[in-house]
């Protein structure tokens, strides 16, 4: 019994797919990078203090993120903050004199690459207004010390205990 000839199936899309198309996040967000070095005054931190990239569409953010050092590759006094346009990331802000921030450290020998994983998982919370009270949000910050990590999320008001909850 000869074998019946089969055709290859061919899927043929009915609309062309359009890959310029941008996907806009709810508010514009500022990447910023610092390294002042061991003994950086005041002054000299703000002229260390960098403004990268503005960040408005989720392209743009996986375009800078995929493209700048990785946190475990920065030295020491390095510093990424990613705030939402207008907000420097500095206490003297406005936005920020009346907040606080939430941190966390991971030591450098225990951390390894999956520092970079838990940058990027708070990186896309905040971009992606996932968290609870996200009009609080000012910004996160991650610093490289000689021996540890420190994630800090940085956020508008230190007094209001039940927005100060919904974010913990």
């Amino acid at each position: 019994m000869a074998a019946a000839a089969q055709s290859p199936e061919v899927l043929q899309l009915s609309e062309t797919i359009d890959y310029t198309v941008k996907h806009p996040l709810q508010n514009t967000w500022t990447l910023w990078f610092d390294n002042p070095g061991k003994k950086a005054s005041a002054q000299s931190w703000a002229d260390n203090l960098k403004e990268i990239i503005n960040i408005d569409t989720v392209e743009d953010f996986w375009s800078t993120f995929n493209n700048v050092a990785k946190v475990n590759h920065l030295g020491p006094s390095s510093n990424y903050h990613l705030f939402k346009q207008g907000i420097r990331p500095e206490w003297e802000d406005e936005a920020n004199a009346e907040g606080g921030k939430f941190g966390i450290q991971f030591p450098k020998n225990k951390a390894g690459d999956a520092i970079n994983e838990y940058w990027m998982y708070l990186l896309l919370a905040v971009i992606g207004e996932q968290l609870a009270t996200d009009e609080e949000i000012c910004g996160a910050v991650i610093s490289v010390r000689k021996s540890f990590y420190r994630i800090a999320l940085w956020v508008k008001t230190s007094d209001d205990e039940e927005k100060i909850e919904k974010i913990r």
